[in-house]
């Protein structure tokens, strides 16, 4: 087997094991450890053994038993090792059948919620479920969250030590605490699939693999809370701007903006899916950031070229999501939006009442959409500099070969 499938296949069965060791064990610090040598020992093993049968048993065994040798360790400290092994017996987490962990339980959904622990904040429950559930590193969660690196790795440290000094146990919540729970949950999937479908930093346009896990656990959470509109409109969300991944990119992995992708690759079926969820959920009266953001992606999708594209609708829907959001990024599409409707100067004038807000300084959209709305006002030299600025600021090699190619493009026109 070689590597590149092995990788793929640990990293979704990541949090499938970490939440079937979590929710035995409880204790989600020492978890993480004994899953993370799981991976590593499959990471060594698998492309020279091969694949076991039972990928994931094999996972919890290995995890398993490294809990065990966690937990006597402990016990031997504290003087209570035969009270706990008696707790802990080894004849059912360390040999279990081949099947055991594949009984009725969706254990990274198991996880998702018991992430959003009540004894931290949103932001920092958020942060650690990233890590947990979708697998992200440090660098993706803190882009996310447009905030620097060490910030982020010190909030999600200080998410784990709160844990363990509340003394809530890290368990399974009942339906009470999921529905208090559930705006994070589905900031997270949200968080999670956008990293999938953007991939923040890399040699990849986009990471499938977490794109579509977040819509399985969308799609499970939207199933056990059909009537809720904000879980109906994550899902659609997520149908809509998937359907447009086969376009976004070329042969050789080059990103191709919504303007120039063909759409007779887009993917009908899923547009048909979301544009039917979203037509249900928003006629039920009460709408949230999520629906309006779905609303948004099937004006797109809806559009047989990008001539025909709806910006005045566009437009009309943002404003409401800026009312209920302060979410920086809301407000750089609306002036997108903006520029679309009432020209590339008053798009150019909202940009620069963005540019006094911290969380966009630095940030390459802020310029690569600068870029863009230059060019279209003719804008040539001022158009390079900012199409060259914001293939600095990028992470993504994709986006900066694009950027790259703008700025040279323009430049070959003088």
């Amino acid at each position: 087997m070689s590597n590149a499938p092995a990788e793929h296949l640990l990293r979704s069965l990541a949090p499938q094991v970490l939440g079937a060791v979590v929710r035995r064990y409880g204790d989600f610090a020492a978890a993480e450890d004994a899953v993370q040598e799981a991976l590593l020992a499959a990471a060594t093993q698998w492309p020279q053994q091969g694949v076991p049968e039972h990928p994931r048993a094999w996972l919890i065994q290995v995890a398993a038993r490294r809990m065990t040798d966690h937990i006597r360790s402990e016990l031997a400290r504290r003087r209570r090792e035969a009270e706990a092994l008696r707790q802990t017996p080894d004849d059912e987490w360390l040999a279990p059948a081949p099947d055991a962990a594949d009984v009725g339980h969706d254990d990274a959904l198991i996880l998702l919620f018991m992430c959003c622990h009540p004894a931290l904040t949103p932001p920092s429950a958020i942060a650690l479920t990233l890590r947990a559930v979708g697998g992200l590193s440090t660098a993706e969660i803190a882009n996310a969250f447009l905030v620097p690196e060490a910030t982020m790795a010190q909030r999600i440290s200080r998410a784990k030590q709160r844990i363990r000094d509340s003394g809530v146990p890290f368990e399974i919540p009942d339906p009470r605490e999921r529905g208090e729970r559930l705006a994070s949950v589905l900031h997270v999937l949200y968080l999670i699939f956008n990293e999938g479908y953007v991939s923040s930093a890399g040699e990849r346009l986009q990471r499938e693999d977490l794109a579509q896990e977040a819509i399985r656990l969308a799609r499970e959470v939207q199933r056990g809370l059909p009537q809720d509109g904000e879980a109906a409109g994550l899902l659609a969300l997520m149908l809509l701007t998937d359907a447009r991944r086969e376009a976004r990119s070329g042969t050789d992995g080059e990103l191709i903006p919504l303007e120039a992708q063909d759409r007779t690759r887009w993917n009908r079926r899923a547009i048909a899916e979301g544009v039917a969820l979203i037509s249900r959920t928003l006629s039920r009266g009460a709408v949230g950031p999520y629906q309006l953001q779905a609303a948004i992606a099937a004006v797109h999708d809806e559009a047989q070229r990008y001539e025909d594209t709806d910006w005045a609708q566009i437009l009309a829907l943002y404003g409401l999501l800026q009312r209920m959001s302060d979410n920086p990024m809301v407000a750089l599409n609306h002036a997108i939006a903006a520029a679309m409707v009432h020209g590339p100067a008053h798009g150019l004038a909202r940009l620069r009442e963005l540019d006094a807000d911290p969380r966009l300084a630095g940030h390459y959209r802020l310029d690569a959409v600068r870029a863009h709305l230059h060019e279209r006002a003719g804008e040539r030299e001022a158009a390079i500099a900012c199409y060259r600025g914001a293939a600095v600021r990028t992470a993504s090699i994709p986006e900066r070969d694009y950027l790259r190619r703008q700025a040279a493009r323009l430049s070959e026109q003088a």
